[in-house]
């Protein structure tokens, strides 16, 4: 029996486990070729080289090698059939749906910070359309990004603009039980969000469990440093993680951050506590062809090999 085919025989005992309490009683396929401690979660086109084109038979191939979530940005751009098409095949499997972003109209030009009742009303039409395709492709979170820096305007009222959106949008999230989480990045000087003790301070002013951190160790090197230092600081309102070594933003093992250590204390933490994180691989492959994406699950079996 392929190991693919034999994935659905199995999730009952997966799902019984997580049933049971223990969150990290089945991370991988129970006959995957690698079993890892944490829920790393791939998106379209990393393995496609290995697996062909076809978005099902990439599913396929991340649950043969471990990788039992999925991370797609573009999902709620996607037609309805394939949305329900991917849904279903990552059942069978037993692949945890991970993030899609939140569609608001256009990043930056919309910021949030602004105020305008406009953008607002365009970011609140994004919350309830995502609300539709996270019940077809049973998702929980969606990122959010608020958008640039309204310079014309004090940064203590920029914030309070934003946490009023954000309450809004938590309110159409809460009744559903989905996690908008907000993620700082570091493409560019004029976004609004940078840092994670900036995103803790507004999730806490929010106050809602629909109001969360998306952790981007990629991101967040760059911004800010101190990893496991920042990632322990606001751990309360870190929902989600995503991964990516810097410099390069490519898989672990290619840039400056020590991921095994990083991986530790995000798994010994999260052991501790009962919660179960999905790992994004929001990062591109060090290697083209089928040889780049070898290796890049070498790269993942290496830096999830930490001792416990």
């Amino acid at each position: 029996m392929l190991r693919r085919n034999f994935v659905k025989s199995t999730l009952g005992i997966a799902g019984a486990a997580v049933a049971a309490g223990d969150a990290f009683a089945a991370q991988s396929a129970p006959f995957a070729k690698n079993q890892f401690k944490l829920k790393y979660a791939p998106h379209f086109g990393m393995f496609q080289n290995k697996a062909g084109k076809d978005n099902i038979d990439q599913l396929k191939f991340m649950a043969d090698n471990g990788f039992m979530a999925l991370e797609d940005n573009g999902m709620m751009g996607r037609p309805v059939d394939e949305q329900e098409k991917i849904a279903k095949e990552m059942t069978r499997l037993g692949i945890q749906m991970g993030v899609f972003v939140v569609d608001k109209g256009g990043n930056g030009a919309n910021t949030l910070a602004a105020g305008k009742p406009e953008y607002v009303d365009i970011f609140l039409n994004g919350c309830k359309k995502a609300v539709e395709t996270a019940k077809r492709v049973n998702a929980k979170w969606m990122t959010v990004v608020p958008g640039n820096f309204e310079r014309n305007i004090p940064i203590g009222v920029q914030t309070g603009n934003v946490i009023d959106a954000l309450r809004r949008g938590a309110e159409i999230l809460e009744p559903h039980g989905l996690v908008m989480v907000l993620e700082p990045l570091s493409d560019s000087p004029d976004l609004f969000l940078r840092t994670s003790e900036q995103t803790y301070e507004i999730c806490r002013a929010v106050n809602s469990k629909s109001c969360k951190i998306l952790y981007d160790i990629y991101h967040m090197q760059k911004n800010e440093g101190r990893l496991i230092y920042n990632i322990e600081k606001t751990w309360s309102e870190i929902d989600y993680f995503q991964i990516g070594d810097e410099p390069g933003r490519k898989e672990p093992t290619t840039g400056e951050i020590n991921y095994k250590n990083v991986f530790k204390y995000i798994y010994e933490r999260s052991k501790k506590e009962n919660r179960n994180f999905i790992m994004g691989m929001e990062h591109g492959n060090s290697k083209s062809g089928a040889e780049g994406e070898d290796a890049l699950i070498k790269a993942y079996v290496e830096s999830d090999s930490f001792t416990v």
